[in-house]
């Protein structure tokens, strides 16, 4: 006769899935349609059923660096299905929440991007170091502000190049070693469930695979009742690599022209910003801000228009975006108040920067965080062989 299991429920852990957007948990009874409908589970060890037993039995461990909470892309294919409205979609993606602050650097900043009570303290931090700056700098007022040769209002007068770049090399690095101290965690949590675990011996070309299937957003394809997704997703991904790129491109001509000397060459314009319309870096900039806005609102109609079947989402969901909007809004707000020479826009980019450095600071503790630890499961699936269809 073999030994009985005792099963220890982390009753703490169902309430939090529960407040945190699984609310429809315990409706499931385990018919196993959303395991057959999902298109992007793995055919060894499937998912989202397995997940949905485990969490209303309170299994924290065997959840919380689960590769598969991760794998999934909340397609909500299992969510329209379910005969039953559990919606596990929604009670994975809280799930991920439980898995973001376990394996947290700094536990109290995944708290500010999960719990909608301390929403004020998530973006004073950054409206306090911003406010401390322009006191410092003597900026508390328009008339104190100054202003360029002709008289026009100009940012960097208002918060200087160097002092930004300080603050945000500072920010990306703490969000960049946040990253990595998550990822580490995630990857040993996956590895201590894995057991034995065989391995492709392929680290490399597995990264590699899964980063080729991030840049197309191929899984998204597989997605039937949110495939708009996939096309909101990737105008958004390639908009923030053409933002990127924009703010690599700007550092190198200040400072190319600053330490090197190097004066404009022909449409590239080294020197200070404000930099000519013309330019190919403002070109770009404004491909990635349309890019940007049309990604947006995919995302948007597509949430409201799938709410019936896919959910409207959690405070977890609505806080990321709205950062994203806000970056966005306020961004493109400032361009054109500085192009209309509005003294307006020194409030606005102030706001924008305390937007920026929420998205930065954040990063590995929001939603923005899928980005790094779906990654790392889809690794960690293809060198364990689990990913095969």
């Amino acid at each position: 006769m073999s030994d009985a299991t005792v099963i220890k429920p982390d009753l703490a852990f169902v309430n939090e899935i529960i407040k945190g957007g699984g609310e429809s948990l315990k409706k499931c009874y385990q018919c196993a349609t959303c395991s057959v409908v999902c298109n992007v589970t793995p055919d060894e060890s499937p998912f989202p059923r397995k997940e949905m037993a485990l969490a209303q039995w309170g299994q924290k461990d065997q959840l919380i660096t689960s590769a598969d909470v991760w794998l999934c892309h909340q397609c909500s294919d299992c969510t329209a299905y379910c005969p039953r409205g559990a919606k596990p979609g929604e009670v994975l993606n809280a799930i991920r929440k439980q898995s973001i602050k376990h394996v947290a650097m700094v536990p109290f900043f995944a708290k500010l991007a999960t719990d909608w009570k301390l929403l004020p303290v998530l973006f004073l931090i950054p409206m306090a170091i911003f406010s401390i700056l322009l006191m410092a700098l003597g900026n508390t007022s328009l008339a104190s502000i100054p202003r360029g040769e002709d008289g026009a209002m100009v940012y960097h007068k208002f918060v200087p190049i160097l002092a930004i770049d300080i603050i945000f090399t500072l920010t990306a690095a703490f969000a960049a070693f946040s990253a990595f101290v998550g990822i580490k965690r995630l990857w040993n949590g996956m590895k201590g469930q894995a057991g034995e675990m065989k391995s492709s011996g392929d680290l490399k070309g597995n990264i590699i695979a899964s980063l080729t299937q991030i840049l197309t957003h191929a899984k998204f394809a597989d997605c039937s009742v949110n495939r708009l997704r996939q096309f909101g997703h990737l105008f958004l991904f390639y908009s923030f690599i053409g933002l990127a790129t924009t703010t690599a491109w700007a550092v190198v001509y200040i400072y190319g022209h600053k330490i090197f000397g190097i004066e404009p060459i022909g449409p590239l314009h080294f020197g200070l910003s404000p930099f000519p319309n013309n330019d190919p870096l403002k070109i770009l900039a404004l491909a990635s801000s349309i890019a940007f806005a049309a990604g947006i609102a995919i995302i948007l109609f597509n949430r409201i228009v799938k709410a019936g079947k896919a959910g409207m989402g959690s405070y977890f969901d609505w806080i990321f975006l709205a950062i994203v909007i806000g970056v966005g809004a306020t961004g493109m707000l400032s361009w054109y108040l500085r192009l209309a020479n509005a003294s307006a826009g020194y409030a606005v980019y102030y706001f924008h920067l305390v937007f920026v450095w929420s998205l930065f600071a954040y990063a590995p503790y929001s939603k923005f965080a899928h980005l790094f630890y779906r990654t790392t499961a889809m690794v960690f699936t293809k060198y364990t062989g689990r990913d095969k269809k």
